[in-house]
């Protein structure tokens, strides 16, 4: 049974679904692996590495569709090679399912889709397939070099004999893997750190990082419910809307870096920064919106774009930050994969004729969860 590796088609794209380690590890698994030329170039993973690492290299994607059983990619499969699909085939990859145009055409072709963003969190089992953490924590880190490189001055404090330099303010809104990933990267580079989230627990994470919890004022009915939903689920009041903007608009009026990094799956990011807010900043500072690609955190910013404003504030519209760290995002991209991938394969190992035998349970936790297209049928609940 084989596995095909496509080729990302797009300018903004570096990473490569499945790296030559991810190969061998298929290879003693009993799987073959066919790649798309020059798919991991951008990754700096040559052909020749995959072929060393026993992968077939084939020369365009409809190659690679024709030849295999199950299709990885990065991002959702160009709409070129979704027609070449026959009924069996399986893709794996980020398919974007809320915003994926193309399901219905996956479902008409007999595939089986699987979106990696869908897998369920809290499964202790899932976790070594968890695309979404995995890219989040170099974006995290990512982000901050790059806030870093637009600052037009240090993050650390210096003492110097012409004076003392003060640390940079650093504001990090959303704190999930990539928030906590970035105000850890920022105290290492020696800035002061704030932070803010919906979630009450995360001030505990916060904190035990070195940075300052920017506090909103709740209601014991609020701090309950936020609790009880973990944060995500809740609906906080009006009022406590209203707070937590003066909060975050006093910070951010004070602050040199701002990160953002809220998304929610299936919707427009939710806007954290407004024109308001952004005409009360200092000239200078920066803002990294992370969430840029799905609508942007930040008012007026742009995907892959950086603007400055008329009071000379910078927005970093960072749509794709993980693909700037492409060697290392695709090595835990493919890492993920692959543990999915295991949990494909039918308990026997192997069929009658003593090759690789796969088993889609849609009734299994993790499968079911993923799968947007089964049976011909687009399975993805509508939001």
């Amino acid at each position: 049974m084989k596995i095909g590796v496509i080729s990302a088609d797009s300018a903004s794209e570096s990473r490569v679904a499945l790296t030559p380690d991810a190969v061998k590890k298929l290879r003693k698994l009993g799987f073959e692996v066919v790649i798309q030329s020059g798919a991991g170039q951008a990754a700096y993973y040559a052909d020749e590495l995959y072929q060393s690492a026993g992968a077939d290299i084939a020369n365009s994607s409809t190659e690679v569709v024709n030849q295999s059983q199950i299709i990885t990619t990065v991002n959702d499969l160009p709409m070129t090679v979704t027609e070449h699909l026959t009924a069996g085939q399986i893709v794996i990859g980020m398919l974007d399912p809320y915003r994926n145009a193309q399901l219905d055409t996956y479902a008409a072709k007999g595939a089986t889709a699987f979106a990696m963003e869908l897998l369920p969190r809290t499964l202790s089992r899932a976790q070594n397939m968890d695309v979404l953490s995995s890219q989040a924590n170099l974006a995290g880190y990512k982000a901050v070099l790059l806030a870093a490189n637009e600052y037009s001055r240090p993050f650390p404090m210096f003492m110097t004999s012409a004076g003392t330099v003060k640390p940079a303010k650093v504001v990090i809104l959303g704190v999930g893997v990539a928030g906590l990933q970035a105000i850890a990267t920022a105290k290492r580079l020696g800035a002061v750190v704030e932070a803010s989230d919906l979630r009450p627990a995360a001030k505990e994470q916060v904190e035990s990082l070195g940075g300052k919890w920017l506090d909103v004022p709740m209601s014991e009915d609020e701090a309950q419910k936020a609790k009880a939903t973990g944060g995500y689920a809740w609906t906080p009041s009006e009022q406590y809307i209203k707070d937590q903007a003066a909060v975050v608009d006093k910070a951010l009026s004070n602050a040199d870096i701002v990160i953002t990094t809220a998304q929610i799956p299936g919707r427009n990011a939710p806007r954290l920064v407004h024109a308001a807010t952004l005409a009360k900043m200092k000239a200078g500072s920066v803002l990294i919106d992370m969430a840029a690609g799905t609508g942007g955190n930040v008012e007026g910013s742009i995907p892959d774009e950086t603007i400055t404003t008329a009071n000379g504030v910078r927005i970093v519209g960072a749509a794709n930050i993980p693909s700037q760290l492409a060697a290392q995002s695709s090595d835990l991209y493919a890492n993920n994969l692959v543990n999915f991938i295991t949990t494909l394969i039918a308990p026997a190992a192997t069929d009658a004729a003593n090759t690789l035998a796969l088993n889609l349970d849609m009734n299994d936790e993790i499968q079911g969860a993923l799968a947007v297209t089964h049976d011909n049928q687009v399975r993805l609940a509508k939001r």
